[in-house]
């Protein structure tokens, strides 16, 4: 079980992730615009590196909106007392691996068997 104390600690943790994690999707949203194609304006090179740069952002955009509701989903668990239980099983979670990563979900054993 947890205690109240560590159940702080880590709602500010997953506060503090989500903020920074927020920032990021503002930047990366800012890098994955779409890229000029008007070669008069900038080489074929030039534009295949920009599509490319491109491509990742919106990767990395993925990745973080990903990693966005996950965070938003464990503050929503806390919010509804049912944080730090497996969503499988139930069973209590392992506190060194909510401190690794307060956003876990699963047990080791259910995540195993995913």
């Amino acid at each position: 079980m947890i205690s109240s104390v560590e159940l702080g600690v880590l709602q500010e943790k997953l506060n503090a992730a989500l903020a920074q994690t927020l920032q990021d999707l503002q930047v990366a949203g800012q890098y994955a615009q779409t890229v000029s194609l008007d070669q008069s304006m900038v080489g074929r090179v030039s534009r295949g590196d920009a599509l490319q740069q491109q491509a990742m952002a919106k990767d990395r955009e993925r990745r973080l909106e990903l990693k966005r509701r996950k965070l938003e989903a464990a503050l929503n668990r806390i919010a509804l007392g049912q944080y730090g239980r497996c969503c499988q099983c139930d069973t209590a979670l392992d506190p060194a691996r909510l401190a690794s990563d307060p956003a876990a979900v699963f047990c080791v054993d259910c995540l195993d068997e995913r």
